[in-house]
């Protein structure tokens, strides 16, 4: 199955309209019956999320009646979905409101997150920040770059390499099980400065625009990374697993680092991860 750059621009339109006329009335204007907790009090569900991956998942179908449509939310039910990624013709992975425990406390760091998968690959991804309504787009081969709503474009690029304690990160070791999850965060303590920001869109824009180093996750859970990796990529970063594999759709386990450079993986993989 074909994917164009017509189909490309229906998608950021898909996912700007959906963020504007569901995400954005109800931030900071949530009640106490529109959020529920997930697997726990930091695991959030709002109605913005259900509402917005049911208004982008619709718009898929109608374009692409055969593609695989895989959303955070629809995962619950079905979880034969991420598997399918593997194998897919063509599939777009949806994470409606990424930050959601951001989101629900009314601070404007989260965003809405889609992926395209084509045969075992991602070729493009769409962020966008329904706050500022600025987008980050990345095409497989085609670099990443930061549009703006006032039409202004600029091409992103990852920082350059430097020495660790240097460098500026982050590291969500949230979902780690001990000893791991106190010896990685003690480790962060090599950096020059450390973040947290519970947003895997902003962490991945961060990182893809050179604001920041790295980034590094334990949890792999496809709408959280297929779009950032390819984001970061494109913008001339090095990406792979914890053991050093790339990363690919379908996989959920196994720990992800994106850094500026392979040299760059390596010192964080070794004195972060592994020290």
């Amino acid at each position: 199955m074909t994917f164009s750059d017509a189909d490309f621009d229906y998608l950021i339109t898909t996912v700007t309209e959906a963020a504007a006329g569901e995400i954005l009335p109800r931030f900071r204007n949530l009640g106490s019956g529109d959020i529920a907790e997930k697997t726990s009090s930091i695991d959030l569900v709002t109605e913005a999320d259900l509402l917005t991956e049911r208004h982008i998942a619709k718009a898929l179908r109608a374009r692409f009646p055969s593609a695989l449509v895989v959303g955070e939310e629809a995962y619950e039910s079905d979880k034969s979905v991420v598997p399918a990624l593997a194998d897919a013709d063509l599939a777009f992975v949806i994470d409606p409101v990424d930050g959601t425990f951001n989101f629900a406390a009314g601070l404007p760091v989260f965003g809405t997150i889609l992926a395209v998968v084509a045969n075992g690959e991602t070729i493009a991804s769409i962020i966008h920040d329904p706050v500022l309504r600025d987008t980050v787009t990345a095409m497989r081969g085609g670099g990443t770059y930061l549009r703006r709503a006032d039409g202004q474009t600029t091409q992103f690029k990852v920082a350059a390499p430097a020495a660790l304690n240097q460098m500026t990160g982050l590291m969500s070791w949230g979902h780690m099980d001990e000893p791991e999850r106190s010896r990685i965060s003690a480790n962060m303590s090599k950096l020059r400065m450390a973040f947290s920001l519970n947003c895997s869109a902003y962490e991945y824009w961060m990182v893809a625009s050179g604001k920041i180093h790295f980034i590094g996750h334990s949890k792999l859970m496809p709408w959280d990374h297929l779009a950032g990796v390819l984001a970061h990529q494109e913008a001339g970063g090095y990406t792979a697993k914890f053991d050093g594999s790339p990363y690919r759709p379908g996989e959920i386990a196994g720990g992800i680092i994106s850094a500026p450079d392979e040299e760059s993986w390596r010192v964080i993989r070794r004195e972060i991860v592994g020290a």
